[in-house]
């Protein structure tokens, strides 16, 4: 299989979940995947590992998004190490449920600063290294864009922003033969959800109970589909915030 054959492509937040998923389905379509991570160099090693022994190519490379220099450094490794870019996945990304009396401007600005600001410095780093060739960018973004839960503001607040940032930039990158777009997922099973004590309760069976293909959904459930938002079979697809989330209508 090779959608993306030689193909070089940065997952952000790949250590594992969603992001550790997409990058190993790159790299199973031909892709060179860089596997960033923030603080788990144990989950990043192991996602590479998984990449390597299947006969595919990966690096692991830390770096905070929300943080300018980290950004620069791992756009700087990237290059060092692939001499190019041609495909951005923003995964990495923080949520935090709470009522609105525990609201902090600590943790306003942490969901924002890693969701929000964290991307568009991972672009703007991008787009310098795309050059004057093409480039794809991929934003995860969330149902709970559209259908915040109570006690979602910010988080919700933050992937509205993210899909504000997509539609905006397809059309800022007009004639410069950049796509982008926003995978927009519903209830998906991940380590993160599972620790959370979401997986297997109340309000996940109320959730799947609102999907009408009737279960959570799973990481590579999203992972197929960036595999077709980064190929040449969605060359004509730009702004668009794609659902992938059961049929979800009650989040």
């Amino acid at each position: 299989m090779s959608k993306l054959k030689n193909k070089v492509a940065i997952v952000t937040g790949a250590s594992k979940g969603i992001g550790a998923s997409i990058a190993e389905y790159f790299a199973a379509e031909g892709a060179k995947v860089v596997v960033n991570y923030a603080s788990s160099k144990e989950g990043a090693d192991k996602v590479v590992k998984a990449i390597t022994d299947n006969g595919g190519t990966a690096v692991s490379i830390q770096g905070d998004v929300s943080k300018e220099a980290d950004v620069a450094r791992l756009f700087e490794e990237t290059k060092n190490t692939f001499g190019t870019l041609d495909i951005l996945v923003n995964n990495a990304g923080i949520y935090l449920y709470e009522p609105i009396e525990q609201i902090s401007e600590e943790t306003f600005h942490q969901q924002f600063n890693i969701n929000v600001l964290g991307s568009l410095l991972t672009i703007q780093a991008a787009v310098k290294l795309f050059g004057d060739k093409k480039g794809n960018i991929i934003n995860i973004s969330s149902e709970a864009g559209k259908m915040p839960l109570p006690t979602g503001s910010i988080y919700s607040a933050t992937k509205a922003a993210l899909d504000a940032v997509t539609i905006s930039l397809s059309k800022e990158f007009s004639g410069r033969n950049i796509r982008i777009n926003s995978i927009l997922p519903g209830v998906v099973e991940t380590e993160g959800s599972r620790s959370a004590g979401f997986i297997g309760s109340e309000a996940e069976t109320k959730l799947v109970a609102n999907t009408p293909l009737g279960r959570s959904g799973k990481p590579d459930d999203i992972a197929k589909v960036a595999v077709f938002l980064a190929s040449d079979d969605s060359g004509w697809i730009t702004g668009e915030k794609i659902s992938v989330s059961g049929g979800i209508y009650g989040l």
